[in-house]
């Protein structure tokens, strides 16, 4: 396996790297807006929002691989993210530049770009979480439009979003054939919000209800029956790559400062054999990440879309995430109480953890359409 990068790409990575000298101060506060505008302002004219979108969306048209190389240098710097539409620019662009009309991709892709939009995702339901083909919520046609009537919960960012990307019940004879993707305004009358406050009292989740909702058809992205497909790529999106790894390297970077600070038996708690190691476990766990996710851009780069290899990553971040943060506040000990930033980490693993499909539902997935295993 050749890991060494062409003389162009290494170049690439030098003119990102001179684009975080120049942009990105030392110390800055990654919530102060006027900073954040300027620091968008700044991606979009260097090209790197939506940069491996093709040029007629908008996008920079970069190569895949290049596309890498930006995030990773990104994550290693620490920088706040690519713009402030983090689900748009993800997975809810890419799933309209390959499924939707030309006036959805004129009207949707270009409020990404300017930091105009914030999309939600309504995948999950009360009744319709690990087995998401069940969903129940409806769209009933009515001349040129449908009638949605149904739930969604654990909405991420839904009391704050202009738009929801996500998934009805058109028919009810075909298990995954019924299912249509809509892209909804969030001020649509019928559309209620409820936030669900989280153990830091945080409300980022919240729940939906669609009562009698009036929808266009030209709101539908793709064909009717088609949500399904739809879907999927954009769960693979949400999954796959290797800015999970690179993140997390940043996370046991953080745990080494902390085990370099806090005490063991009066020394610095990483002299103990048992703590040097846990943390080489988890460095040796994060490279395994980083080199499954250089089989998904490889694959990529061969023209391939992400597949459900994606799950692999997924999950193994799901049990680093926990048993990082576990360990943190082992290390702390009654410290714990008065160190809020490790508490508060610890505290809020559960939206990574669980979205995009809890650890069972990884499991699975890798069983059965990785590993070939029969289901019972």
């Amino acid at each position: 396996m050749d890991f060494d990068f062409s003389p162009e790409e290494d170049a690439f990575r030098e003119t990102v790297k001179s684009f975080l000298d120049e942009n990105l101060p030392d110390e800055y506060d990654a919530h102060d807006p006027k900073f954040l505008k300027q620091w968008n302002h700044a991606l979009g004219k260097a090209g790197y929002l939506g940069f491996a979108w093709p040029k007629e969306a908008g996008g920079a048209g970069g190569a895949i691989i290049e596309q890498f190389i930006l995030k990773e240098e990104m994550s290693t710097r620490r920088a706040p993210a690519l713009g402030t539409d983090f689900m748009g620019l993800t997975w809810v662009g890419p799933a309209i530049i390959e499924y939707g009309s030309e006036e959805q991709k004129q009207k949707f892709l270009p409020e990404m770009f300017a930091g105009e939009s914030i999309w939600c995702t309504g995948y999950s339901e009360p009744g319709s979480g690990s087995d998401l083909a069940s969903l129940s919520t409806r769209a009933e046609p009515d001349g040129d439009d449908y009638i949605v009537n149904g739930q969604k919960i654990w909405t991420t960012l839904a009391h704050v979003a202009k738009y929801i990307f996500m998934l009805v019940r058109t028919e009810s004879t075909s298990r995954y054939g019924g299912i249509t993707c809509l892209l909804i305004p969030m001020d649509t009358p019928g559309i209620e919000v409820q936030p669900i406050p989280s153990l830091l009292g945080v409300a980022s989740f919240n729940q939906v209800f669609f009562k009698d909702v009036r929808v266009p058809k030209s709101c539908r992205l793709g064909k009717e029956g088609q949500g399904w497909k739809v879907v999927v790529g954009a769960l693979a999106q949400e999954r796959s790559g290797i800015s999970e790894a690179t993140e997390k390297l940043r996370h046991i970077e953080d745990l080494e400062k902390l085990a370099r600070k806090v005490k063991r038996n009066g020394k610095p708690a990483i002299e103990d054999p048992d703590v040097r190691r846990k943390l080489a476990s988890f460095r040796t766990r994060i490279a395994a990440m980083r080199l499954t996710g250089m089989r998904h851009l490889t694959a990529q780069l061969q023209g391939k879309r992400p597949s459900s290899e994606t799950s692999i990553n997924k999950l193994l971040r799901a049990h680093l995430e926990f048993e990082m943060d576990d360990f943190s506040l082992g290390m702390l000990g009654t410290e714990a109480q008065a160190d809020g930033t490790w508490q508060h980490r610890s505290l809020s693993y559960h939206g990574s953890v669980i979205g995009g499909g809890t650890p069972n539902i990884q499991r699975n997935i890798i069983s059965e359409r990785v590993l070939g295993l029969p289901k019972d």
